[in-house]
């Protein structure tokens, strides 16, 4: 990455536009699949802990505060998606001063966000979205606190997020890798004294857990703001950059935003329909148990790298259209889809051949509902991995060259009308088996692979203009 030292002589990773394609993708692909890793890994070890410390209605506690956090920052974070669109371009067109503008509305909007819409609506919000989710009584009154202290201190997430998505749109992935893992390892370190206790710290379980996230979050987000002012990344600011809001720069965030919004609940909305319908199954629990290690766990084996690559593919695919040069952001996309469907095949062969061994690493290799529920999601999902693959591939095409809302519409379709629909009709003409519901789940994904690459080779993307005045 070439970059000068004055602000103002700031210069963009060429390589991206000019150099190989394939080295451009795998270069801002796999820092993000390593970061994905982390995060997830993070979220494991949190539940090991609570759960040991505190019992499973702790583990209940923050699986439903956290499904409900996820949606309201997923929608509200959309704002990053438009953000990545527009850096990307600007970048790929090298116009730096369109750049720092563009992350500066980001930040200050991120502030909005987080202190006046977040944090009040949250706590005083926060009963009544546990009630939606019919949370048992005791589970409530150890969410409740968990999710207002998530709300009330969202401001950190939502940095993270900012610079995270700014720097790789700008080229980098290294940075926020480095902000990511800084984030995971104090975020492990706060849980190991606050969960259970140490020394004079008294044990604070799940309360413990959500204060260890958001301070570690927090701290590592202003760190990351202090070091975007002086001058420290790819993306930079100076005092004067400070400006009042700019209603344009911040409209257009949400016009090429919002749509992923919606796409993000979309699809949580879709997960949560799908455990109604295991919920249902004769044998539910056993199910379920299945399908959460299954799906939610080794499932994002697949996802967590897709998601790296969709990243890199919005990066590469938006800097390069920016550059005036539509052709190398179609190669990136298929460079990419290639580069995820060798590692889809590599770990859905491994979920075919040896499911058992999977889920016995999780012990549930002794309850024979369990795991013959469990084998055969896990075959499903080695033939999922390539669709939802493919996908994510395709979608990050589309979205980092601006089209966010075609993605939208094809999440709706696949992720909830497809296979609840699905679900539905077989349930009318007799009872619904558990691969009924496999089966469903892949053929979501199926219908998704197939619309968003038919909706890429349509090529209405390449027209898609960014102007700021």
């Amino acid at each position: 990455m070439t970059v000068s030292s004055p602000v103002s002589h700031i210069r963009f990773d060429r390589g991206i536009t000019e150099g190989p394609i394939l080295k451009a993708v795998w270069k801002l692909a796999w820092p993000t699949m390593l970061q994905n890793m982390l995060a997830g890994l993070q979220g494991i070890i949190d539940h090991t802990m609570v759960g040991h410390y505190v019992g499973y209605v702790g583990n209940a506690a923050i699986g439903v505060s956290w499904q409900i956090f996820l949606v309201v920052v997923v929608f509200i974070t959309s704002l990053y998606t438009g953000m990545g669109v527009m850096v990307a371009r600007f970048a790929g067109a090298n116009d730096v001063e369109k750049v720092k503008r563009v992350v500066y509305q980001a930040l200050l909007t991120s502030f909005f966000l987080a202190c006046v819409i977040l944090a009040p609506l949250g706590y005083f919000l926060g009963p009544a979205l546990l009630d939606v989710v019919n949370a048992a009584p005791e589970v409530k009154a150890e969410a409740l606190p968990y999710l207002r202290i998530m709300f009330v201190f969202s401001l950190g997430k939502l940095l993270f997020f900012m610079l995270g998505g700014a720097l790789r749109s700008a080229g980098d992935a290294r940075t926020p890798l480095r902000l990511g893992v800084a984030l995971t390892l104090m975020n492990l370190a706060l849980n190991v004294i606050l969960i259970p206790g140490l020394g004079p710290v008294p044990a604070l379980g799940t309360r413990g857990a959500a204060i260890g996230t958001v301070t570690a979050a927090l701290v590592t987000g202003v760190y990351g703001v202090i070091w975007l002012f002086r001058g420290r990344f790819v993306v930079r600011l100076l005092l004067r950059d400070i400006r009042r809001p700019d209603l344009q720069v911040i409209r257009t965030l949400f016009r090429f935003g919002l749509p992923t919004g919606f796409q993000g609940v979309a699809v949580n909305a879709a997960g949560m329909i799908m455990l109604r319908f295991i919920g249902a199954l004769p044998q539910s629990a056993e199910a379920q148990a299945a399908y959460t290690v299954g799906y939610t766990e080794l499932f994002s084996l697949i996802t967590w790298t897709s998601v790296g690559l969709m990243g890199a593919t919005a990066a590469v695919a938006g800097q390069n259209l920016g550059a005036g040069k539509p052709e190398r952001s179609i190669e990136a996309v298929r460079t990419a889809a290639r580069i995820g469907l060798l590692l889809a095949a590599f770990i859905g062969f491994w979920y075919f051949w040896q499911p058992v061994a999977f889920y016995a690493f999780f012990g549930l290799d002794d309850d024979p509902v369990v795991l013959a529920f469990g084998v055969s999601l896990l075959r499903f999902l080695s033939v999922s991995a390539l669709f939802i693959t493919l996908a994510l591939v395709y979608t990050g095409g589309l979205q980092g060259t601006g089209d966010t809302r075609g993605p939208m519409v094809i999440s709706i379709v696949s992720q909830i009308v497809v296979p609840v629909g699905l679900c539905l009709i077989i349930e009318a003409v007799r009872d619904l088996h558990a691969t009924d519901i496999w089966l469903a789940i892949v053929s979501g994904h199926f219908t998704r692979a197939v619309l968003s690459v038919w909706r890429f080779r349509q090529g209405k993307w390449a027209t898609i203009k960014i102007e700021l005045h």
